[in-house]
């Protein structure tokens, strides 16, 4: 792939800023990806050119390339942490730090995750329920031997 997701001066483009400010909210784990984010950017940018070219609207060709950067990002490990410790654990910890904790708690959390296939609709799953569940036990425990 080429470059085309930087600018000259090296700055990341609008696909690339637009997947970076989304990463940074619901993938922070990825934020630090430059690859990834170069690599998806250009993929966006490329599907927007072929849409263009096949007749496609500017709408139906940004719908397009949006459904590109995004993919297999809709669902986040990170959020669904951050509901749960508001949820489940508003007097340990506090609303304010609960971001921080999640990101703390997230890479604690790989044995519970590589039980399920996380896929942009894993929400609307009943094994979104399991999970939401296996995280609440996770984080109760690393509560109770302090390691959060």
């Amino acid at each position: 792939m080429t470059k085309k997701n930087l600018s000259p001066q090296g700055e990341l483009s609008y696909y690339g800023l637009s997947l970076l400010s989304y990463l940074r909210d619901s993938h922070p784990e990825k934020a630090g990806d430059k690859t990834f984010i170069t690599n998806r950017a250009d993929r966006a940018a490329e599907v927007y050119s072929e849409a263009i070219r096949n007749g496609l609207t500017h709408i139906e060709a940004e719908e397009q390339a949006s459904a590109e950067l995004y993919r297999d990002l809709h669902f986040s490990v990170y959020n669904t942490l951050i509901n749960i410790l508001w949820d489940e654990f508003p007097v340990e910890i506090p609303e304010d730090d609960a971001r921080k904790v999640a990101l703390q708690v997230l890479p604690l959390c790989g044995n519970v995750l590589a039980k399920y296939t996380l896929t942009d609709d894993f929400a609307d799953t009943p094994a979104y329920d399991l999970l939401y569940t296996e995280l609440t036990g996770t984080i109760q425990i690393l509560l109770e031997d302090g390691a959060v």
